[in-house]
């Protein structure tokens, strides 16, 4: 009877097996969010050929399914892959081969750190990136004349932490053929008794920073691919780069094809007469990995630096309103032109100036309701009355969660209360279309997603700051941010169908973190890990 009763066990656990569904990839014993449209949470999920095929509970996956690779989740939360809506892929790795001057909290402190660089950089230009002088005790710019003195015969530049100033040195100077400062527009040569001090506003540090030698197609490939592994380990895995030229399209791509570089990428090409040819004669680049439908246009610079485009002084400098970096009428003819051609037009704009310019010329072109999804990049400082025209015609307001725990500190001190109100305005954006994408703008900021998150729906930085949070009233629900994150961050970039949630049919990008961070106190948010990275099913990032 035992001996009947064995062979009928095992002839049924054959039979079920002949009648599962083969995939190559099953995950269980999780606590999936899928971030659908109920916003869902279930326990497995199976994947094939990339894909996620099925998702249930451990039972129903378990039993309907059978595949080579089986991944135990141990309890642990599954999220979608973070998609990064407005960061500089290629920029970030391109920081990460120069000094680094984040935080630090002194001009002298920038130029201990360049001194040390250097000794083990000691050929050609000398490139630093990430001070910020409103985190010194004195709050001045700097000037050239301490990196005249450490290296008189080599050429400095060393970037701001938003890229829109620069300090440089005389010899950076003359590489450029800046002898002495000229009228430029959207930028500032700044001078004192007649002659420059190094400090290049916008477009001026494009005069110096264009005289840069171009990497090598080694130095490309290494730039691309040190970012790649820095993001797999925050768990990105889609990052909008925000602004590069055809051919560094065609190095990602070629990259890509090779199976070197697994970032799935959504680029917006620089606004330049090079690139809208290219695109244009191409036609839109689309691939599982490559996204190239968009172009990306600079209305004005930053609050930090003084160049965002205000309609008033600046409270702190009342001599100064900030500028646009083209005139109206270039902005007018590129509209015109992007929309002629049905590609996505995505402007930086930052002061409530610039931002009432783009956001008239778009409604001027899009004539009202739209799903071209034509985005404000930042957002940052809005005019009361001009909210309502993100909806007018549909505007996505693409926002940066961590600009408002960076810029807290001093941004009232640029715009006065009154202007403050209509700053960092997640809540108020996100409600004139009910939906709002999310980024970090790295490296601008930290490119940890937990950042962002924490950011966005506690409205603190990583020094728990402020007490209650900063203008709470503009919080995000914990969904709605992640929601910003990833399928919203899918939809600005035409990719709701393919990514940005965990269901049947979509990409099985997704990540294992330690912490349910949707479930977890506020304070053991930023300590948040990700365990395990995953594109297209495949592990490309694990946890030492």
């Amino acid at each position: 009877m035992n001996k009947l009763y064995a062979s009928l066990v095992v002839g049924t656990m054959l039979l079920s097996s002949c009648f599962s569904k083969k995939a190559d990839l099953l995950v269980y014993n999780a606590k999936v969010y899928t971030v659908n449209a109920g916003f869902d949470t279930v326990q497995a999920f199976a994947v094939a050929d990339g894909k996620i095929i099925a998702l249930g509970s451990n039972e129903e996956i378990k039993k309907n399914y059978s595949a080579k690779e089986e991944l135990n989740a141990n309890g642990k939360s599954v999220f979608p892959g973070f998609i990064d809506a407005h960061a500089h892929f290629y920029g970030y790795g391109e920081s990460l081969q120069t000094a680094n001057l984040r935080e630090t909290q002194s001009w002298e402190e920038v130029c201990e750190r360049l001194t040390e660089f250097a000794k083990t950089h000691p050929d050609g230009w000398l490139i630093g990136e990430g001070w910020d002088q409103n985190d010194w005790k004195n709050k001045e710019f700097p000037d050239k004349t301490q990196l005249d003195k450490l290296f008189p015969n080599r050429p400095v530049l060393l970037r701001r932490i938003d890229g829109h100033a620069a300090i440089v040195n005389h010899q950076a100077l003359q590489a450029a053929g800046i002898s002495k400062s000229f009228a430029l527009t959207g930028g500032e040569i700044v001078e004192k008794n007649g002659k420059p001090t190094g400090l290049l506003i916008d477009n001026a540090v494009d005069l110096v920073a264009g005289k840069i030698p171009p990497p090598t197609a080694a130095q490309a490939e290494k730039i691309l691919l040190d970012a790649q592994e820095e993001c797999f380990a925050a768990g990105l895995t889609t990052i909008d780069d925000c602004g590069l030229d055809a051919h560094q399209v065609d190095l990602i791509a070629s990259l890509q094809e090779a199976n070197k570089l697994k970032m799935r990428l959504y680029i917006m090409l620089s606004d330049k007469k090079a690139n809208y040819d290219y695109l244009f004669k191409r036609g839109a680049i689309k691939t599982p990995r490559l996204n190239v439908r968009s172009f990306k246009v600079y209305a004005d610079g930053a609050l930090g630096s003084r160049g965002a485009c205000l309609l008033h002084p600046y409270s702190d400098m009342p001599n100064k309103s900030g500028f646009l970096l083209s005139d109206l009428k270039h902005f007018e003819e590129v509209a015109g032109k992007i929309n002629e051609h049905n590609f996505q037009m995505c402007t930086h704009a930052i002061g409530d100036s610039a931002n009432r310019s783009i956001l008239k010329i778009y409604n001027k072109v899009l004539g009202g309701k739209n799903d071209k999804r034509w985005r404000i990049e930042h957002a940052q400082v809005v005019a009361p009355e001009d909210f309502p025209l993100f909806a007018a015609a549909n505007i996505i307001p693409s926002a940066q969660p961590t600009h408002a725990t960076s810029d807290m500190y001093w941004a009232g001190d640029r715009l006065g209360k009154a202007r403050l109100k209509g700053a960092y305005a997640l809540k108020q954006l996100m409600d004139q279309n009910g939906w709002i994408p999310l980024g970090t703008d790295f490296p601008v900021e930290d490119i940890n997603p937990m950042f962002t998150f924490y950011a966005a729906s506690v409205r603190k930085d990583t020094k728990n700051f402020p007490e209650g949070g900063f203008q709470m009233e503009n919080a995000l629900t914990k969904e709605q941010t992640l929601r910003g994150m990833t399928i919203w961050a899918a939809k600005a970039n035409f990719e709701e169908h393919e990514k940005g949630s965990l269901e049947k049919g979509k990409f099985a990008d997704f990540i294992i973190l330690d912490n349910d961070f949707m479930t977890a106190a506020p304070e053991t948010i930023l300590n948040t890990q990700v365990l395990k990275t995953y594109i297209n099913g495949e592990k490309v990032y694990e946890k030492k």
